[in-house]
């Protein structure tokens, strides 16, 4: 039933509450530290000695994926439209399939540190060092402003924390750590703050499910679409066909060529486990859909008067939803579980993005420059870097308040402007030899023009008010974006295999190991070569045994729920 007396002050927190808070601080600066006193070589600081279990693996995989935005942004979708905005999350438990069963084996058997550095060794140093720019650039203008501004928004509305001071303190507690222990503790504290992010989201929504009368008395309550995820191709938001074929072109970008995801996996101690690590993550991902997404609709059941409504029935201040809950829902002490599920989810991702930015700077730029950089060299620029990610974070605390929810769904909306020609360029690289360095970086830099034109439009436009009238503009200004992320990838990749075709074919000898026709041939490392000869196994026929087991499993899970939920 609605409940009328919704109301969206502070919640005050208890003794209770502040003492669950401080342990979850004294948690996880008790791993990072740990793990910063150990010995530090390169592959111990960068990639946490290439011996972590799957479990640490996939919970990490996870919780650098959840944010405060998503806290905001899924819950608030959901109040908006209703589980449709699922989709991306079903979707990357596929697409994690993919990485562990397509690329992981090519990662692992090349033994590169970073993403960029295969580029290098497929195609050429001039993609590598695209992809590493493009990267670091999109950490700091998109991900640390993104997590600041979600978080900042969510700890004012529910305790009244000013944004500028609990801003400050969460970049420096989670740059304290991070700098200390490296990869290690930032996977290790995330195992942590995956058990906190979980328990925390599922007792909100189940008390939210109790007190609007199970998922039946929510059906009652909210329009049937809210529960249909399969829209027409019209739809502005999420039409099937932008779902089930441009998401995925993200999805491959995010999830299996970026570093702050791929990071996580080359530390695997075998191949076995870096692939159940995926797969273990992919079960995690079914998840948000009912302690994110699902909260928003809870809220809306429960509070309907809290929310504005549009002409067509469409809530427009959606971002309220998760707040709202929390402050009307939660007692004394899981108030103080709760806030520390959402710093879990920040300081999870930050970390992540602080490391990976640092791994990126350190190794695609700096071990270049020097290549004779000794490995406490390396090491300690690596902290120095990671210290200036957390500087950098720090200089967007001031502009928090002037990013508005328009800006912040723009900053979301990039990944979809940058991610056809990388994805291209890993999936089509590794299936066809006949590729070469230059089609790719034709390919990057083409897909670049058509990004930026498009996000440039798309600005002017909206704060012109939309006076755009020219009929070509205005059909590139309101494509829905994940439709023109598939013209996108269609347009990259047929430059990329243009070019390719009236260039030079590359050597055979310079593509052992990195293509699946040359997979078996023998790989020479010696132009690049990395920091450590240590490679990790290849998965045992039980591993793969058990892990085909598994992704079948998860595969048949995720099917289900869109038929449920078709």
């Amino acid at each position: 039933m609605v409940q009328t007396a919704a109301h969206l002050t502070h919640k005050s927190l208890t003794g209770v509450d502040i003492t669950i808070i401080a342990v979850y601080f004294l948690v996880i600066f008790s791993i990072g530290f740990y793990f910063a006193r150990k010995g530090r070589t390169s592959t111990d600081y960068f990639l946490a000695s290439r011996d972590v279990g799957w479990f640490a693996i996939g919970a990490s995989l996870f919780v650098s994926n959840i944010s405060t935005e998503h806290f905001i942004g899924l819950a608030g979708s959901g109040a908006s439209s209703g589980l449709a905005v699922g989709h991306f999350e079903w979707l990357a438990c596929l697409i994690l399939l993919i990485l562990g069963w397509v690329f992981v084996p090519f990662y692992l058997r090349s033994n590169v540190f970073t993403m960029p550095e295969f580029l290098e060794r497929r195609f050429s140093r001039s993609c590598a060092v695209y992809l590493a720019g493009i990267s670091i650039l999109a950490y700091i203008f998109t991900k640390i402003s993104v997590h600041l501004y979600a978080a900042a928004i969510v700890l004012e509305r529910v305790v009244g924390w000013s944004p500028l001071t609990a801003a400050v303190i969460l970049v420096i507690a989670t740059g304290i750590y991070t700098i200390a222990g490296g990869l290690a503790a930032v996977i290790y504290t995330d195992l942590v703050q995956t058990l906190i992010l979980i328990a925390g989201a599922v007792i909100l929504t189940s008390i939210g499910l109790f007190r609007v009368g199970g998922f039946e008395g929510l059906r009652a309550a909210l329009p049937a679409s809210y529960f249909h995820m399969i829209k027409p191709p019209s739809d502005p938001a999420f039409p099937w066909t932008g779902i089930f074929f441009g998401a995925p072109i993200l999805g491959i970008w995010y999830w299996c060529t970026d570093q702050v995801i791929v990071q996580r996996v080359l530390s695997a101690k075998d191949e076995g486990h870096a692939k159940a690590a995926t797969i273990f993550a992919g079960f995690l991902k079914i998840l948000p859909v009912f302690m994110l997404v699902l909260p928003g609709l809870i809220a809306v059941a429960l509070y309907r008067d809290m929310f504005k409504f549009g002409p067509d029935g469409q809530v427009l201040n959606g971002d309220i939803a998760y707040p709202t809950l929390i402050i009307n829902l939660l007692p004394t002490g899981l108030v103080g579980l709760m806030i520390a599920a959402l710093l879990a989810a920040l300081m999870g991702a930050m970390s992540s993005v602080f490391n990976s930015a640092s791994t990126l700077v350190t190794l695609d730029f700096y071990k270049k420059i020097k290549p004779g950089a000794s490995e406490n060299q390396l090491v300690g620029f690596g902290r120095v870097m990671t210290g200036v990610m957390v500087l950098l974070g720090l200089a967007w605390v001031p502009f928090i308040h002037l990013i508005s929810s328009q800006l912040y769904i723009y900053l979301q909306s990039v990944q979809a402007y940058i991610s056809p020609p990388i994805a291209s360029c890993f999936i089509l690289g590794i299936l066809w030899p006949r590729l070469n360095a230059q089609g790719a970086i034709s390919s990057l830099l083409t897909g670049f023009v058509l990004g930026a034109v498009r996000f440039v439009c798309e600005i002017i436009d909206r704060g012109a008010g939309g006076q755009f009238h020219n009929t070509a503009i205005r059909w590139l200004i309101d494509i829905n974006f994940l439709h023109y992320a598939i013209l996108m990838f269609v347009i990259c990749s047929g430059v990329l295999i243009a070019v390719s075709l009236m260039t030079p074919a590359p050597e055979r000898k310079k593509l052992a190991g990195l293509t699946f026709a040359t997979v078996d041939d023998k790989m020479d490392v010696t132009p690049l070569a990395p920091l450590t000869q240590h490679k990790p196994a290849a998965e045992t026929a039980l591993e793969q045994r058990v892990n085909m087991v598994f992704s079948l499993a998860l595969i048949a899970t995720v099917v289900g729920l869109w038929i449920y939920f078709r």
